[in-house]
């Protein structure tokens, strides 16, 4: 007996659509190409936008290299971004350390889920930014309120990943744990954290975003000497250019930060198949 085509096993293909092809740098530089484009054509060709509210991209490349000089320089931008720099990974440390405290409290006891759990939510609904007086009339206007704020902001992101990554062992794998006479701790250190690191690693991405805003937020607000003040000084002289150069070149700290989580999490978590790109074998 011979197979007919329709008695044959079939794989199911999914066809790539044609943008899905374009490789990504690919695709990253034309959407930069097309962002720019319209950008220029707002306010330098046409004028729809004063150069007030949206300087063009020749203003902002301008001050962009004005910035770059002066940081390579060793000039006064260098000592501001690195005064930034150190409240961030202040902060983000000190976040990570509180939020992983409370998260192994929430997630291992009853008493954190239940009565330790429903203030961090009602505290995480509050407006953040509000509380930036109060970190400045507590501890001055020196580097620790501003480590304090952005500390708060990225702290609960942690809480939450930290708990649902515990919670994410499965009944039989906790039950096999038991079986074999484990510990509450050995259960924790060999099953439930090593389980729970995905989940860990994207709270601690959401914080490296988050301790970003708290740390330029405090200096905005409360003064110092980083970029968070040199953006308050621009913003009120109307130097929009140097405020866009300004927070470009703190995204570059923002990404690195995140990438640098990215990359902690693809070494500590290789055999986590959601790390993998799309398609990767």
């Amino acid at each position: 007996m011979t197979d007919t085509p329709d008695s044959r096993d079939t794989v199911w293909v999914e066809h790539e659509a044609l943008i899905d092809r374009v490789p990504r740098w690919v695709a990253m530089l034309a959407l930069a190409v097309l962002v720019v484009a319209i950008w220029d054509l707002a306010t330098a060709r046409m004028g729809w936008v004063s150069p007030i509210i949206l300087p063009s991209p020749g203003e902002t490349l301008e001050d962009l290299i004005f910035v770059g000089r002066n940081l390579l320089t060793g000039g006064y931008m260098l000592e501001a971004l690195w005064t930034t720099t150190r409240t961030v990974f202040w902060a983000f440390l000190l976040a990570t350390c509180i939020g992983f405290s409370l998260g192994v409290l929430v997630g291992e006891t009853k008493f954190g889920e239940r009565a330790v759990m429903p203030y961090l939510v009602a505290i995480d609904t509050m407006p953040k930014v509000a509380f930036a007086p109060l970190f400045i009339a507590w501890l001055g206007f020196d580097i620790a309120s501003k480590v304090a704020l952005a500390a708060f902001i990225a702290t609960f992101p942690i809480v939450v990943s930290t708990a649902a990554g515990l919670y994410s062992a499965s009944e039989n794998e906790r039950m096999l744990f038991k079986a074999m006479g484990a510990s509450r701790l050995q259960t924790l250190l060999r099953l439930k954290l090593p389980n729970g690191l995905p989940h860990i690693f994207t709270g601690l991405k959401i914080a490296a975003v988050g301790v970003m805003a708290g740390a330029i937020t405090g200096e905005f607000l409360g003064g110092g000497r980083g970029f968070g003040a040199l953006i308050r000084q621009s913003a009120s002289q109307m130097d929009t250019p140097r405020v866009f150069a300004l927070i470009l070149y703190l995204s570059l700290l923002g990404l690195a930060l995140f990438f640098t989580v990215a990359w902690l999490q693809k070494r500590l978590v290789f055999w986590n198949k959601a790390n993998q790109p799309i398609g990767a074998a």
